[in-house]
């Protein structure tokens, strides 16, 4: 690391005096031409980028990290600002190799993109060390640092042998302590994680021996401690497994299979020494008298067995009978006939082929019987095949002819075919018999026929014969491609990746070649001016079905069409299949807070009386959720309150109410925190903070806008009371006056002031109070004049000065103000004059 940065510092000292030189030389070059100027400032670039590319940094790490894992921070060893990284263009060259690692430019850290396999990189095994070669480059000014990463092998390659499976071959007669080289196994590890030693699996009849070659490589020797008998076990299977030296220690096998080559030690034997068969006369040449079959244990050569007569069997025994010399068959060679010749009697030797070849004796007894010795005969003059499976009934396939040498009732045959099949015979003259179509064919039932035509004569015993011959049956373009089911219902989750597949519709035709190859397409339908082949791909060959777009639940929610599976035939046969894609909802849409209504990341700020009575509206939370009615469904809760006991809130229509009264303990200042939650999984949500402010409200006589008298605490010194009552009497009395001037003159105005009584309700004007389907200013009115109506009274909507804010008031219904809000405000301001003027 010290040699590193030391390195680093010298580069740094070199850069800044050579960036020196440049300046100077940019202003002597100034005054020549910008040819000249250009050409010198190449030259002391490309001399500085030589010099820094000339040192190298050098790291290690082993094989096989984590995509991710950080190797080094480059920023901090090549002393780069980190801020400048992505500015200077910072990357990183993986020489002669695809990129493994890379930098990253807000950090300066130098992590693993691929896991690196050392035995990929370095296939070699000739150098224990591997490495990569890195350049990274920063501009403004050019510099680049040559790195190199050593990657250190891992234990991570288990031995393998180059065959699965050795085959030795070993004489029976081998002598032990015979040695048999094998097949060493390879290990892609170096080092100490190379091929340690060998392992043998355990065996009477073999060990064996570790060797080291000159390169330090293992192998091993095979070793015969036991003598083998290939008629005790032919064969020996054995494990060699091959261990490195790692930790922990890996290992790969190999099977090692030997053979035991035999000696002739083993002479043929029959089953039986003396045989007795019977033969009917007659007998066709070439006709089967009897298999022999002799056996012996060796193998190969030495039990090869030839066999042939003996010299005690006579002339006409060997001429009317040929014995196979390789089989040991024994047939007929000449005519048999009971009347001439009996009894046959012959000596078969059987001798194998060894060096020493060793030999077996049997005697064979052969009894000629007397028989019914002509067979009838079948002979197929035409047969027509392949035909079309729509060949026409009655159409003739085949001639046949019968007869027999055989005189009278042995003469005499019949001629059939099986019951079970379409056609029948028909006999056109004699002996001679017509093959004819009797039902309609279907290749798609049954591709081919295989016809037997069976002779039998009337014998003692009878006898038969048969030729069998295939019909084919070529096929016709009969059937329509055939769909699993007439109608699809696929179910798409909405947000899907454009290509995805959707479902594969596969129809079947049971017609052959080119009747059978199906063509896939989507009969085109339009919605909304969109082709369904814009939405949808199917792939003609295999019925794949793909979606070309991404879908929206919220836009699009189903699509119907119709799919056609069409063969290659002459005329082509088709049919088709409906297709309904049914787009499934995602909860991929959060609620939002429609009322009360702020700018993003605003609070909404109300304010009450303190005299607000318990149970009274304050706020009304809506929510809106544009997903599928199930995703959709809002509940309400309180995320934060500054008082639990004060307020309320409809889980299901978002109203906020008093739990009760305000008292002289409760802070001015209230903060609710409404969460409104959607019914999806996850769920998904929004909030809202209300501010609540408590406003003091000064209490007048207005004992007839309430629905129960005001008490007054304010004078409670009566004497103080009748001073202020008698000195305002005779002023009183000047502005009653005054005013019944003035009102007689102009027209009412509305008041600029009129103090809310116990039950008002002072808010913002750009405060909303809304019901399920109203989100205004005039919502929040009406919900009021909803829940105070509903309580037996009517709300007079009065405005303010510079219609900043609005008075309302809830009045009896027995007041009898029936008029608009304009009327009940003049009706009000009138009836407050009036209380004045009393006072």
């Amino acid at each position: 690391m010290k040699d590193r940065l030391s390195k680093l510092n010298i580069a740094g000292i070199i850069y800044l005096i050579i960036r020196r030189a440049i300046n100077s030389l940019k202003r002597r070059v100034s005054r020549t031409m910008g040819f000249h100027k250009r050409y010198v400032l190449l030259v002391v670039i490309f001399s500085f980028v030589r010099y820094t590319s000339a040192s190298a940094t050098h790291y290690s790490i082993p094989e096989e990290l984590k995509e991710g894992s950080v190797v080094a921070n480059l920023a901090t060893d090549l002393s780069l600002d980190v801020k400048t990284l992505n500015q200077r263009k910072m990357r990183l060259d993986i020489i002669a190799n695809k990129k493994y690692l890379d930098v990253n430019k807000e950090t300066g850290e130098l992590y693993v993109v691929e896991k690196i396999d050392r035995e990929h990189i370095c296939n070699t095994k000739s150098s224990t060390s591997c490495y990569l070669r890195l350049e990274v480059i920063l501009e403004s000014p050019v510099r680049i640092f040559n790195m190199e990463v050593e990657i250190l092998d891992m234990n991570d390659n288990a031995p393998q042998f180059r065959r699965e499976t050795i085959h030795l071959d070993i004489s029976e007669s081998t002598p032990t302590g015979e040695r048999f080289s094998l097949s060493n196994a390879v290990d892609p590890d170096v080092g100490i994680n190379s091929v340690k030693t060998y392992h043998l699996s355990e065996s009477e009849q073999f060990t064996i021996e570790v060797q080291t070659g000159r390169d330090g490589s293992k192998f091993a020797d095979l070793i015969l401690k036991q003598t083998l008998d290939r008629e005790q076990q032919a064969v020996h299977n054995l494990i060699l497994t091959a261990v490195d030296g790692g930790t922990p220690a890996r290992s790969g096998t190999a099977s090692v299979i030997v053979r035991v080559l035999d000696t002739n030690d083993n002479a043929p034997a029959f089953e039986k020494e003396n045989l007795s068969v019977k033969i009917m006369e007659n007998s066709p040449t070439g006709s089967l008298v009897v298999d022999l079959n002799a056996t012996d244990l060796d193998e190969g050569l030495n039990s090869d067995i030839t066999y042939s007569y003996s010299l005690y069997t006579s002339e006409k025994t060997q001429d009317t009978f040929n014995l196979n010399p390789a089989t040991g068959e024994i047939t007929v060679k000449g005519i048999l006939n009971y009347e001439d010749f009996r009894i046959y009697d012959m000596e078969v030797i059987a001798a194998d082929k060894g060096a020493s070849s060793l030999t077996g004796q049997c005697t064979i007894k052969i009894l000629v019987e007397d028989m019914n010795d002509n067979h009838p005969e079948i002979s197929i003059k035409s047969f027509q095949s392949p035909v079309t499976e729509n060949i026409e009934i009655d159409t003739v396939i085949a001639v046949v002819s019968v007869s027999d040498k055989d005189s009278g009732d042995n003469g005499i045959v019949d001629l059939h075919i099986p019951d079970n099949m379409p056609f029948k015979l028909r006999e056109s003259s004699d002996n001679y018999y017509e093959l004819v179509v009797s039902q309609t064919l279907d290749r798609e039932k049954v591709p081919e026929y295989d016809i037997t035509f069976t002779v039998t004569d009337r014998g003692s015993p009878p006898l038969s014969d048969n030729e069998t011959m295939t019909l084919e049956l070529l096929d016709v373009n009969d059937n329509v491609p055939q769909f699993p089911q007439s109608f699809y219902t696929i179910r798409v989750m909405e947000n899907n990746a454009p290509g995805a597949l959707l479902s594969s519709l596969t129809a079947f035709d049971p017609d052959l070649h080119e009747n059978q190859y199906l063509v896939y397409f989507i009969i085109e339908k339009e919605i909304s001016n969109t082709s369904m082949s814009m939405l949808f791909s199917i792939n003609p060959e295999n019925g794949n079905l793909y979606a070309l777009k991404t879908f929206d639940y919220e836009i699009e929610k189903e699509f119907l069409f119709h799919i056609e599976a069409r063969d290659s035939g002459s005329p082509p046969l088709s049919s088709n299949v409906t297709v309904h894609i049914i787009i499934v909802d995602q909860n991929d849409n959060a609620p939002v807070i429609v009322s009360p209504w702020r700018a993003h990341g605003s609070v909404v700020e109300e304010k009450i009386p303190r005299s607000t009575d318990k149970g009274s509206l304050v706020a009304k939370v809506i929510a809106l959720d544009t997903d599928s009615v199930h995703n959709s469904r809002i509940t309400y809760q309180f995320l934060q309150v500054t008082d639990a006991t004060l307020f309320s809130l409809d889980q299901y229509n978002g109203e906020i109410r008093t739990m009760r009264m305000f008292s002289y303990r409760d802070p001015r200042h209230q903060r609710l925190v409404v969460v409104a939650k959607d019914n999806g999984e996850p769920a998904l949500s929004a909030t809202v903070t209300i501010k609540l402010t408590t406003m003091e409200t000064a209490v007048k006589a207005y004992s007839d806008m309430t629905e129960e008298p005001l008490e007054y605490d304010i004078f409670s010194d009566i004497n103080l009371y009748l001073v202020i009552g008698l000195g305002s009497v005779s002023f009183l009395l000047l502005i009653t006056i005054l005013v019944t001037i003035v009102i007689k003159c102009q027209k009412p105005k509305p008041s600029k002031a009129a103090p809310p009584s116990r039950n008002s309700v002072i808010s913002e004007r750009n405060s909303t109070i809304a019901d399920s389907t109203l989100v205004s200013n005039d919502a929040y009115w009406y919900s009021l004049f909803l829940a105070e109506t509903r309580k037996g009274k009517l709300v007079v909507r009065q405005p303010l000065p510079k219609g900043s804010r609005y008075i309302v008031s809830s009045i009896p219904r027995g007041t009898g103000l029936t008029d608009t809000s304009d009327s009940a405000a003049s009706t009000l301001q009138a009836s407050t004059t009036s209380s004045s003027s009393s006072t």
